[in-house]
């Protein structure tokens, strides 16, 4: 405590330079524990299993033009039996879209055909019997669908099945007893027919990455049904090692088996790329937070140095006073070590006020989460340590100014 008082009536002098790098100090915890806030944020959406062994895994998408709608189911089998024949192919699946695909089909699940409100949304797979084992999800409890059991359909002609696969985290909302299996569900509105759950997956997402938004990302139920239509969507599981090969020969294939086909631009990618193409905008968000927190911790930086820097300039001569006086260089490294804590303090407590109310208004405005204090805690004691590093050198440099040289100076 001896040490504090003449550097708090130091700063009296000297207050307008404090106040301003508390307030940067301040400025920047506001902001910087914010976006570390963001950046885990948009890292773990990018990151987030979609509940499928996505390695070796391609997906196909295209289009037939002129084609018969009559003749759209065989050609679809021809189009999965070649699929499933070329070298380097584990299995292949047909499905109306899959997670990360950016195509979603949500439908109101209930419990009771007759209730106005659903009990859940739900994201709609038409899968095939080989979908499961292609896409690698875990079934965890029941049975996969039989061959006999898939049924065609098109969009205009959709009866829901008699049987359901769904995931955990929708039977644990419908039924929070751990009772879904081999319960009715009923999807859709005015549905009279239930459809019974047979199969129960750990984890399959939506296949839109924005679905969280209308809490339904985790919530999917799969359909026994091939859904025919003019543009098709094929999994392909290749055997370790061959993904390359079978993306190279995957085009070639159908087009061979059907000329008429129209590739999109981006309709095979490997789902590598699938998701890197999805979050490529959160990745880039988190970088650029990234960038300016990493900015404003060296302006900060610098704006401590600059000022530590000019104080041992002007306090020369009292310096020389305290060493004639008997100070030694650690009592003076100590002084400005320990008024650049003060201020530093002073700038997080502010600082951490700011970054809560920057949080509520953000919530507010765009829906963020709240901000943990952990954060918080992270940002002022990177702030600390970094206000501790800057005025270091001046520190030093001011230890170093001789008795009779700071005399001498007027």
């Amino acid at each position: 405590m001896r040490h504090i008082a003449p550097i708090l009536a130091a700063l009296k002098k000297h207050k307008a330079g404090a106040l301003l790098i508390a307030l940067q100090i301040a400025l920047t915890l506001a902001v910087v524990s914010n976006a570390l806030s963001i950046i885990q944020h948009r890292l773990d959406r990018a990151d987030r299993p979609t509940g499928m062994v996505e390695s070796d895994l391609l997906t196909v998408q295209s289009s037939r033009v002129g084609a018969d709608p009559g003749a759209l189911p065989s050609l679809v089998e021809a189009d999965l039996m070649t699929l499933r024949r070329l070298p380097g192919v584990e299995d292949a699946a047909v499905i109306n879209a899959f997670p990360l695909a950016e195509d979603s089909w949500p439908e109101g699940i209930r419990l009771d055909p007759a209730a106005r409100d659903r009990a859940a949304r739900s994201e709609l797979y038409f899968v095939d019997d080989r979908a499961l084992a292609v896409m690698g999800v875990r079934l965890i409890a029941g049975r996969d669908f039989r061959t006999d059991e898939i049924r065609t359909t098109d969009e205009d002609d959709i009866a829901w099945p008699s049987q359901v696969i769904i995931t955990r985290a929708l039977a644990e909302k419908l039924y929070p007893d751990g009772s879904a299996l081999q319960k009715p569900i009923y999807i859709g509105n005015n549905n009279p027919s239930p459809s019974t759950v047979i199969g129960i997956v750990d984890r399959l997402q939506a296949g839109w990455s924005g679905a969280d938004r209308y809490d339904y990302m985790d919530y999917a139920t799969l359909l026994p049904m091939r859904l025919i239509r003019s543009n098709s969507t094929y999994l392909v599981r290749a055997k370790p090692g061959q993904l390359a090969a079978v993306r190279e020969a995957v085009p070639q294939a159908l087009v061979k088996l059907d000329r008429m086909r129209i590739f999109p631009d981006d309709g095979i990618r490997t789902f590598d790329t699938v998701r890197e193409q999805v979050y490529k905008g959160e990745r880039g968000m988190a970088v650029l937070m990234g960038a300016v927190s990493l900015a404003l911790l060296c302006i900060t930086a610098a704006g401590i140095l600059g000022l530590a820097s000019f104080w041992v300039g002007q306090r020369r001569r009292q310096i020389g006073v305290r060493r004639a006086l008997g100070a030694t260089r650690r009592d003076i490294m100590r002084y400005f070590l320990i008024e650049n804590m003060l201020i530093s303090i002073g700038g997080v407590v502010i600082g951490a006020l700011l970054a809560i109310g920057l949080n509520v208004w953000l919530m507010d405005s765009f829906e963020l989460m709240r901000l943990s204090p952990l954060y918080i805690l992270a940002g002022a004691a990177a702030l600390l340590l970094l206000g501790q590093c800057a005025v270091l050198a001046p520190a030093m440099r001011a230890s170093r100014v001789s008795p009779a040289e700071a005399t001498r100076s007027t």
